[in-house]
């Protein structure tokens, strides 16, 4: 096991690994930037390394000084949580090259999975269906692209080939709005990703977002921990999080996770990784792989009892998976609200002095957040500030004790989406698991 790691990234999920570091025995170093001096898991590190000015490209995306961080406190390794530079192929390479371990999958896998046409020809060759549509780039040929565009069907999507975080998408419902949108989205994808390609899928009208969580290690074995059903979103971007997922049945379950895991073992995979599906009349259409651990975790450690961090760092290390498939198993339901500091109407962010802040407690209730009383959430990064995590005996049980929990925090000084989850804990079509992708932004009224 490592003696010492460097974790390269902030809030909860860097405070989330400082925690399994701690129960491994391993020391943490915690980069930061200097708006975020007073990060929990800055002040509960063994060391801490500043790496610059608040600008996320200057600090959190500096991999020179994240490297040089890595080097002066001799180090072994580098997690780098999720977002930022976790999916960076470019950086999980100079890491390695500069002597220390990413904790994470190889420099090609992450490029491989990272662009969606080439994660699409692998997951195919894997026996894992995926989107009806085009598995190549579309040219700047009109005719074949209207072509293409009518044989699969309208309504089509466009998608940028590197894309991620719900950009780079279109929606075509008509063929004279098509090459427009061709171009817009090219357009778009060369300014956010830095590569303009982009491919064409048939866009799927009520489907609901499920994932598998899998684990691999570098001998050659991988399981999977179930699905989530991440539907509830916004702009693409996910709100709530459960599982398991609403109404796939065991049989499923074991068709799809045992395709992801041995997918896993095709294209060499290593550490947590998260297989991403559309779900429509009862068939799962692969989408994308995140090559990282999620925000959503908790909820697959909570109904499987699993600590997927821990796991990471002891795949890192060389060791093989700590369980076997038959070992995998799945105890009751647990949701997750993702909290925000946003004004829950119009969703705008808001910074600032958190004056009072309690944690809520009783059974099945789990809280990952850095924030506490006087914490000042920063203007310059991502809203979210915490996670409220609710596991019960079943769904009805963990949507009650959910409720509960929202009814007790309390989080003062700054506006939060609080509100907005309590609403959706109480939602009829929620409650029965109905919901798909495009229902809260329906129920929002900005569909």
């Amino acid at each position: 096991m490592f003696n010492k790691i460097v974790i390269a990234n902030r809030g909860e999920i860097a405070l989330r690994i400082l925690r399994a570091c701690r129960e491994l025995g391993i020391k943490v170093v915690a980069v930061h930037s200097e708006a975020d001096r007073d990060l929990k898991h800055v002040r509960l590190a063994d060391e801490s390394v500043c790496i610059g000015p608040a600008s996320s490209a200057d600090s959190y995306l500096n991999i020179p000084a994240i490297i040089s961080a890595a080097e002066v406190t001799d180090a072994e390794a580098i997690h780098p949580g999720y977002g930022f530079l976790s999916e960076n192929a470019d950086f999980s390479e100079k890491v390695k090259q500069s002597g220390f371990v990413f904790i994470g999958p190889n420099a090609e896998t992450i490029r491989m999975m990272g662009d969606k046409i080439s994660a699409k020809n692998a997951m195919l060759a894997a026996g894992i269906p995926c989107v009806p549509g085009n598995n190549d780039p579309l040219s700047d040929d009109d005719q074949k692209n209207l072509q293409m565009a009518k044989e699969i069907g309208y309504p089509v999507i466009i998608k940028a080939a590197g894309g991620g975080g719900g950009r780079g998408m279109r929606t075509v419902h008509t063929e004279s709005a098509l090459i427009n949108s061709i171009a817009m989205t090219k357009a778009e994808a060369g300014s956010a990703f830095g590569n303009p390609t982009v491919y064409m899928e048939k866009f799927l009208e009520d489907p609901r977002h499920i994932e598998f969580q899998v684990m691999a290690d570098s001998h050659g074995n991988a399981i999977h921990l179930g699905e989530r059903d991440c539907s509830m979103q916004r702009r693409h971007q996910k709100v709530v999080e459960e599982a398991p997922a609403p109404g796939i049945t065991p049989e499923q379950r074991k068709l799809i996770g045992e395709r992801c895991a041995k997918a896993c073992v095709d294209i060499g995979y290593l550490g947590a990784g998260t297989f991403e599906f559309l779900y429509e009349k009862g068939e799962f259409y692969f989408i994308e792989m995140n090559t990282r651990v999620q925000v959503e975790h908790p909820v697959t450690e909570m109904i499987t009892g699993f600590d997927i961090v821990k796991e990471q760092l002891r795949i890192a290390a060389g060791e093989p998976l700590s369980i076997t498939q038959d070992q995998v198993t799945f105890t009751g339901h647990a949701i997750e609200c993702r909290l925000n500091a946003e004004d829950p109407k119009t969703f705008m962010p808001c910074p600032g002095t958190i004056d009072q802040f309690h944690m809520p407690g009783g059974p099945g209730i789990r809280c990952e957040t850095h924030i506490y009383n006087g914490y000042k959430v920063p203007p310059y990064y991502d809203s979210m500030i915490g996670k409220l995590i609710a596991h019960g005996e079943d769904r009805k049980s963990a949507i009650a004790r959910m409720n509960t929990a929202l009814s007790e925090i309390i989080i003062d000084g700054i506006k939060t989406n609080i509100p907005l989850q309590q609403d959706i804990m109480n939602d009829s079509a929620f409650g029965l698991g109905q919901q798909n992708i495009h229902y809260l932004e329906k129920k929002l009224g900005i569909y």
